[in-house]
């Protein structure tokens, strides 16, 4: 049966530009994936059901993301066909790795190609958009600049570093850290050109540190050897290095009892280069 690959992103900076009337907020940021990867098989089969035959411990099957984007896939594309999935687990939920996007996203893409919907990737990644406004640059599959809800995509091609990820033991609620009458919400735009010359930061990570220490502790730990940066809303926190060995030796040297990889950066999705 074949694999498929359901891999991290980055935000590389996190800018909120504003709020709508509607409660969203209006972000720039820049997506990378990493080679670090979820998998997902799929069993096709003449039962109209659609069964994830390993679910996540706290997480009803039916408020999976991987069932609600088959499911959707299905009513959208009338398909009469059912599927069995399996998934092993690799990214840490929240942790602002984009792990339920993803797996969203590969959902999509595969099933797809397996129940020959014949949607192209435009308008899968509309139908992503209802599940999660990460879904869709999942589906593009190119590292991009992103505005609106994080939705309106332009490809982009930062440097492809080694990256330090740091897993703090906590789980940060995305909604929590948006809600918060702390966070930056007026941020003066910026230019992707300006981004590449490296300007740009995480208004959540102020956030994130006074309410959670041990992504503050990861971030001041990590700083010590590159510029740390946490991704998201959190709980991950990142730092550049320029080898493989180099990165290495730094996750060799993590506190006991923390959680760390290695992972090289990707602009182009390893679900789309090797799938």
């Amino acid at each position: 049966m074949k694999t498929w690959l359901s891999p991290a992103k980055l935000n590389l900076f996190l800018h909120i530009t504003g709020q709508r009337e509607d409660g969203y907020h209006e972000l720039q940021t820049a997506f990378q994936f990493l080679d670090y990867c979820d998998e997902l098989q799929f069993e096709i089969s003449d039962d109209p059901a659609i069964e994830l035959l390993t679910p996540i411990a706290g997480v009803n099957n039916n408020d999976n993301l991987i069932v609600r984007a088959a499911t959707l896939l299905k009513q959208h594309a009338s398909v009469d066909q059912g599927v069995k999935i399996k998934l092993a687990k690799k990214l840490p939920m929240g942790g602002g790795l984009g792990g339920g996007s993803s797996n969203a996203a590969t959902t999509l893409i595969a099933l797809n190609q397996l129940w020959q919907c014949g949607l192209n990737n435009t308008e899968l990644a509309q139908l992503g958009l209802d599940l999660g406004a990460d879904v869709p640059v999942f589906i593009h599959g190119s590292a991009a600049w992103a505005e609106g809800v994080g939705e309106k995509l332009i490809s982009i091609f930062p440097p492809e570093p080694w990256y330090v990820v740091i897993v703090p033991d906590c789980h940060v609620s995305t909604a929590e850290i948006f809600s918060a009458v702390e966070l930056t919400r007026d941020c003066e735009p910026i230019t992707i050109s300006r981004f590449l010359s490296r300007e740009g930061r995480n208004v959540c990570e102020d956030v994130v540190r006074h309410r959670y220490q041990a992504v503050s502790d990861a971030l001041d730990w990590l700083s010590q050897f590159s510029q740390s940066r946490m991704t998201g809303t959190g709980a991950c926190v990142f730092a550049d290095f320029s080898s493989q060995q180099e990165a290495q030796i730094i996750v060799d040297k993590l506190p006991e009892n923390w959680q760390g990889f290695v992972a090289k950066a990707c602009n182009q999705s390893p679900l789309t280069t090797l799938n």
